[in-house]
């Protein structure tokens, strides 16, 4: 197993993505801190975990809320011991143009994102960094390296993760840190059904053109990125062997983005 008894820590775990990779990390070996904004969405995911006889611990995370991330970490170190990977997955989306953007949308996305993100790296570092290394991982997306209409707050936060995650490569060096973000195309997730009849409204298309002509259409297969996809990536960059692998975007996207 390519996790053995690592500690793993993933925010935005009781759905979706988050949860495809705490099940994942479970299977390959991980104690699995699967954390959510809710107690019961991350219980839900842990059940599952548990049923499939791997271990896991379930925390209510919301990722602005600095005192509930720091405190979130601590139980974890308090429970396992220690910290190996941090997964900063925790996401939101917003479907407007730029020009009839409310602030408050703007800034929510951004705190969960980034201001998430950064709590999460922040809490993390200081446990990987006493106790001599760890991996820092981050959920970006294609959007972390180029930009779609409708999206610009989450165009912009996916840009500042992939500045963040290079930063903490840099300094986490020296205390045996790796950093790397994760960057898929379309998922089919909870996050991106919702967003599929916005754009048919805001664009005056049929949501079957949404998904061929919008999503879709600059992949080479004309296919959606899977779950599996994706957590088998971070499959392997949580079990990378070392910094010969950090600082790095990598995109998995069916062709959509090449790099």
């Amino acid at each position: 197993m390519r996790l053995h008894n690592q500690v793993a820590l993933i925010t935005g775990a009781g759905r979706g993505i988050g949860r495809a990779i705490a099940e994942h990390y479970a299977r390959e070996g991980a104690r699995v801190a699967v954390a959510d904004l809710t107690l019961e969405s991350a219980a839900d995911t842990v059940a599952a975990i548990e049923q499939a006889g791997g271990t896991a611990l379930a925390l209510a995370m919301d990722v602005t809320d600095e005192q509930a991330v720091d405190q979130g970490v601590a139980t974890i170190v308090e429970h396992w011991g220690r910290l190996d990977v941090a997964l900063a997955n925790a996401g939101i989306q917003h479907i407007d143009p730029v020009h009839k953007l409310a602030y408050a949308d703007w800034s929510k996305v951004m705190n969960v994102h980034l201001d998430g993100a950064f709590l999460v790296t922040r809490a993390a570092l200081r446990q990987m960094y006493t106790q001599g290394g760890g991996t820092m991982l981050y959920m970006g997306s294609v959007h972390s390296v180029e930009a779609s209409p409708l999206k610009a707050p989450y165009v912009a936060a996916k840009h500042g993760m992939l500045g963040l995650c290079r930063a903490v490569a840099k300094e986490g060096a020296e205390h045996g840190v790796r950093s790397n973000i994760i960057c898929p195309g379309f998922v089919r997730t909870p996050l991106v059904d919702k967003q599929i009849p916005e754009q048919a409204k805001e664009l005056g298309i049929s949501e079957e053109e949404v998904i061929s002509k919008v999503m879709l259409k600059n992949t080479v297969d004309g296919k959606f990125t899977t779950l599996e996809d994706v957590s088998e990536l971070a499959v392997h960059l949580a079990a990378f062997p070392s910094a010969a692998l950090t600082g790095q975007s990598i995109v998995v996207s069916h062709g959509w983005h090449m790099q």
